[in-house]
């Protein structure tokens, strides 16, 4: 998996049977080089031109390449069968029956000699649906034994949650999922453009600073939190509201407050209150976040990890999961998850051997 956060690449393995049956194996996290992040960053949004586009694609997927032999060297007793290989979104518009993913699965499968299954968003698209968020029948496969409702909130560079209820009558998943609105994408590049580093390390700069009103209630007001899910962003859809009227510290705290409060207003569309938030995602590391979540929520908010789940691994092992699931011809999507009219198989299959 590599995220719209741009950090890097997280590989983990995972046993499953495609349905309700996950064992999660070790996992290796290979951070970008600053240089290939900037090559990469200016491409998001598709723009450049295409021999760019195809460079920085081709350098994406020998990175992945490489980040699955270096998770090899370390985990030789883990036999792999099958890769899912989410590639990089550089542009999201499900409105436009658009979705852009860079990554190259014919590539993959031939440099690791493993068969690859990639293109996981599109086919739901072309379906209807928002190709986003593709995580929650992963989620609702973990939380099979958990209490309900739960909510998974996972806060990469958006935020996107998978509301999870008790199983209906004909013993499927009660699942809702959605997008929320920014994770940590807004703060990110407010410290990077302010401070030059790559995220608030610590909540310390929204700690140190004073929320805006003003622009959060200004935030608040924008269209999508009325609009009824599913429905899905592009990690710059929200580059409007980025308070450059503000300091560095008070921008900080205003931006965390307004990813916190995108969160509790995702809240007015589940089928009832969830007993649990568990968060997982670089958000979860940064307490300034994590505190403004447990006081919009009203619930108990925890990092995934205290359930036994590894908030780092967790997308990565969903896309594996997904990856069996569609070489099994099962859905990767519902209605309920992405809006398509029906469930979506997705996916398409590369082998090593092709």
């Amino acid at each position: 998996m590599s995220g719209t956060s741009l950090d890097g690449i997280d590989v983990a393995a995972i046993v499953t049977d495609g349905h309700h049956q996950v064992t999660a194996g070790p996992a290796l996290t290979v951070l970008y080089p600053e240089a290939f992040r900037e090559r990469l960053r200016a491409v998001l949004g598709g723009v450049g031109p295409a021999p760019d586009i195809a460079a920085v694609e081709a350098e994406l997927t020998r990175r992945h390449a490489e980040a699955v032999k270096q998770f090899r060297v370390h985990h030789p007793e883990t036999a792999i069968e099958l890769i899912g290989f989410h590639g990089h979104t550089i542009l999201h518009r499900p409105a436009e029956r658009r979705t852009w993913q860079i990554g190259d699965g014919a590539l993959l499968a031939r440099l690791i000699g493993l068969d690859v299954v990639a293109d996981f968003r599109t086919a739901d698209v072309a379906a209807g649906g928002e190709g986003a968020p593709l995580a929650p029948l992963y989620h609702a496969a973990l939380a099979a034994k958990l209490p309900k409702p739960v909510a998974v909130l996972n806060l990469g560079g958006v935020g996107n949650v998978t509301w999870i209820g008790p199983r209906t009558d004909n013993g499927a998943d009660d699942i809702l999922a959605f997008d929320t609105g920014p994770g940590n994408a807004l703060i990110d590049d407010w410290v990077r453009r302010h401070t030059g580093r790559a995220a608030d390390f610590d909540g310390a700069l929204a700690r140190a600073g004073q929320v805006s009103a003003e622009h959060v209630a200004r935030f608040l007001a924008l269209p999508f939190f009325d609009r009824k899910p599913p429905k899905s962003l592009d990690r710059d859809d929200f580059q409007g509201c980025i308070p450059q009227d503000l300091g560095v510290v008070d921008g900080a705290a205003t931006l965390t407050e307004m990813t916190a409060a995108a969160v509790a207003a995702a809240t007015r569309h589940f089928p009832s209150p969830a007993r649990e938030w568990l968060v997982c995602g670089g958000g979860r590391h940064n307490p300034a976040l994590m505190a403004a979540l447990a006081r919009l929520l009203g619930a108990p908010v925890h990092p995934v990890e205290a359930v036994g789940w590894d908030g780092d691994a967790l997308e990565a092992q969903a896309f594996a999961y997904l990856a069996v699931r569609s070489v099994l011809g099962l859905p990767l999507s519902l209605p309920s998850t992405t809006g398509a009219p029906s469930p979506v198989h997705g996916g398409r299959l590369f082998p090593a051997a092709a």
